[in-house]
């Protein structure tokens, strides 16, 4: 039996470099994992297919940056409390389009607070998220929501591990880059080749040459499915080839990865969001960093960003810190908050227009 907890040695030196390190579309992803954790090759696909059988590891798969094919927003529901668990059920359950749904609290009533529920959403171009919500109003019974489209992403990604033993206040010598969101059409081909390659791995998958399989999916050679795949690269559309940790719940031995989600909010001045976002999203421990417009039912937050551990005062250790460089930078702050996650499931937001079609045509 190989050890399946992400805390094993040779399984956290394989974890580091493959939740979040491998960037864009790779032909040989396990080998690129193994040259750069410096495990064999055969011991990285054995061990990652052992923790995916066992649960440790959620999901394998090449992501996207669906920001790009998709109109995505964060969206905060407000629905009375006898409502929470079978709302988040529903849209769990049967919404393809919802990808994080997760109850979250303030330590206080506060601005916002009794926004209780919040997900992620993307419906492909050409379709509405506000009509979208207002249909999972109607099947849930909220009684509001808020949609927060990303004007600007400064960090994406995950690496639970690697973030395990990250200081408050660490960070990188530049401020992040803002990434813009872009609006990218693509043709019936390239839809085609992208939902066989973002399509999940089964534990017998993790091989050499992985791509060969998806490309007879797609019903393409090889070669022309590597065109593709590093074209859409190219066009900023591929995001990482990732392992997603079960970071929510404990492992079959009781293990967890992390105990404690924390949604950070900043309010800034109009026209310095990308300052900010460049010097929060600087920060190591976070794994994501958007300039959304919350509106004032949110006192008017801009800035948010996302943070995990095990410990709730370590994560406001981190909070802390991030407050302070902002001090020192000078940038003024109206207002801060945080919503600490409870509940929570994450599965990938579905993007093909063809199956919105037909997933609208049941639902309606």
């Amino acid at each position: 039996m190989l050890p399946v907890e992400h805390n094993d040695p040779i399984n956290a030196k394989i974890l580091a470099i493959s939740e979040d390190k491998i960037e864009g579309f790779v032909r040989e992803p396990f080998q690129e994992i193994a040259r750069r954790s410096g495990v064999d090759v055969d011991v990285v696909m054995a061990r990652i297919a052992a923790m995916l059988r066992a649960g440790t590891i959620r999901r394998v798969r090449q992501t996207l940056l669906a920001t790009n094919l998709a109109d995505g927003a964060l969206v905060a529901w407000k629905v009375s409390e006898d409502k929470i668990e079978s709302s988040f059920d529903w849209m769990f359950q049967r919404d393809p389009f919802s990808g994080h749904v997760v109850v979250r609290s303030t330590e206080t009533a506060s601005a916002g607070s009794e926004y209780k529920l919040w997900t992620t959403l993307k419906v492909p171009h050409g379709f509405s998220l506000e009509k979208h919500c207002q249909l999972l109003a109607k099947k849930v019974g909220a009684e509001k929501f808020r949609i927060m489209p990303a004007k600007g992403i400064f960090t994406l990604g995950v690496g639970h591990v690697r973030r395990k033993t990250i200081a408050p206040g660490e960070k990188s010598d530049t401020p992040a880059k803002i990434i813009r969101v872009e609006a990218v059409d693509l043709n019936e081909h390239e839809w085609n080749i992208l939902l066989a390659l973002k399509r999940e791995f089964a534990p017998e998958e993790i091989r050499l040459n992985p791509w060969a399989s998806r490309a007879k999916e797609a019903g393409v050679g090889l070669e022309e499915f590597y065109g593709v795949a590093e074209d859409l690269n190219t066009r900023k559309i591929i995001g990482r080839f990732s392992t997603f940790l079960e970071h929510v719940k404990p492992s079959q031995t009781g293990v967890r990865v992390t105990r404690f989600n924390a949604l950070f909010h900043w309010a800034v001045p109009a026209g310095r969001e990308i300052e900010t976002g460049g010097e929060v999203g600087r920060h190591h421990i976070l794994t994501h960093c958007y300039w959304r417009e919350a509106g004032p039912e949110f006192n008017n937050v801009n800035i948010m960003a996302v943070a995990h551990g095990t410990d709730k005062q370590r994560l406001l250790d981190h909070k802390s810190a991030i407050d302070r460089h902002l001090e020192s930078c000078g940038i003024p702050v109206s207002y801060t908050n945080v919503f600490w996650g409870g509940r929570s499931e994450i599965k990938p937001s579905e993007i093909s227009p063809k199956i919105y079609r037909e997933w609208l045509e049941q639902a309606a």
